[in-house]
């Protein structure tokens, strides 16, 4: 017998009348870890403390509202179609969000945010690119207690079982809101697409960081960089599953041809896009007023300014101060 991966017997419990949802839980995590990571880099690459949770308050919600549209424009008929509900098309608790509608709302009220804070876009969005889609995969974990999103049959050691839900009270099927009664035997053993794009999320995030490190990649291109990443391993994962899309140009799933066209796009920016990494100005930097270590290098008299004038002035020693400043995690 080959030990093939469990499914979660259940994806929601209840705390008395309020349901505890597994993947409602997953998507908080991973908009609590972009948030703190991304403020991480923001505050290393420059920008003022707090300003990713400003932008997050605009962001988030703006980027549930795009995800959510967008998986209900390309499944429509799940919702509006021949024995659908459009009531449901409202039920995000119950999954669907297409990341592509959520990145592209979402970035309009990240836009807002850091317009109202003389902040440009492409410098935030290179600060956050890497939490966003470590977030990603954080929610991918939301798929798996729910038993979606996965591909074929398969005899692989890892595998993922597939079990029945349901209801406990009417014993109907219920395969999101439902509890597995038997799960010794599942009904399928299947390919765990969720899992490989959570394996494939977390490597985007380590490539993307070594990069900005490498290069320190500014005007967006982090960011650009990480889409290209994520499309191009979702456009041959998406080729793996097996749930119910809509499909065009004959029989291609939608999300494959998207997956393609922004891959090629995100490539073209960061060929495309020049650059030193950007600075902001002062009065962005340090809304509050002048920090505290520039007003010691005032007090410090034009003695120190004149020598550290001098070591400017030498090649070798902006290179190293270049390397050492950047501590962008």
């Amino acid at each position: 017998m080959l030990a093939y991966l469990p499914s979660p017997d259940r994806g929601v419990w209840h705390l008395g009348p309020i349901p505890i949802r597994a993947y409602a839980l997953c998507i908080i995590a991973g908009i609590v870890v972009a948030i703190w990571w991304g403020e991480k880099r923001f505050v290393a690459r420059g920008g003022p403390a707090g300003t990713v949770v400003d932008v997050a308050v605009w962001a988030v919600p703006f980027g549930l509202v795009g995800g959510r549209l967008y998986h209900v424009a390309t499944d429509w008929r799940t919702y509006f179609g021949p024995g659908g509900d459009p009531v449901d098309a409202l039920k995000i608790w119950e999954g669907g969000l297409g990341i592509w509608g959520a990145i592209a709302l979402g970035a309009v009220g990240a836009w807002i945010a850091c317009r109202r804070r003389g902040i440009p876009l492409p410098f935030f969005a290179d600060a956050v690119a890497p939490g966003i889609v470590v977030a990603q995969a954080i929610g991918r974990l939301g798929n798996y207690f729910n038993q979606e999103l996965y591909g074929a049959p398969t005899t692989l050691p890892w595998g993922l079982e597939i079990y029945e839900r349901v209801d406990p009270v009417t014993g109907a099927s219920d395969p999101l809101g439902g509890v597995a009664v038997d799960t010794a035997n599942p009904i399928a053993i299947v390919q765990p697409t969720f899992l490989y794009e959570l394996v494939w999320n977390l490597a985007v995030a380590a490539v993307i960081v070594w990069a900005d490190r490498r290069f320190r990649l500014g005007h967006g291109r982090v960011f650009a960089l990480y889409v290209a990443g994520y499309t191009l391993g979702r456009f041959f994962i998406e080729l793996m599953r097996t749930d119910p899309a809509t499909r065009v140009f004959g029989d291609i799933r939608i999300n494959v041809v998207v997956s393609a066209l922004v891959f090629l796009l995100a490539v073209l920016y960061v060929a495309l896009v020049r650059g030193p990494r950007e600075v902001l100005p002062p009065e962005v930097a340090h809304p509050d007023g002048v920090p505290a270590e520039d007003r010691a290098d005032d007090a410090a008299g034009p003695d120190a300014d004149a020598g550290g004038a001098a070591d400017a002035a030498d090649p070798e020693v902006r290179e190293g101060a270049r390397q050492a400043g950047d501590r962008t995690p």
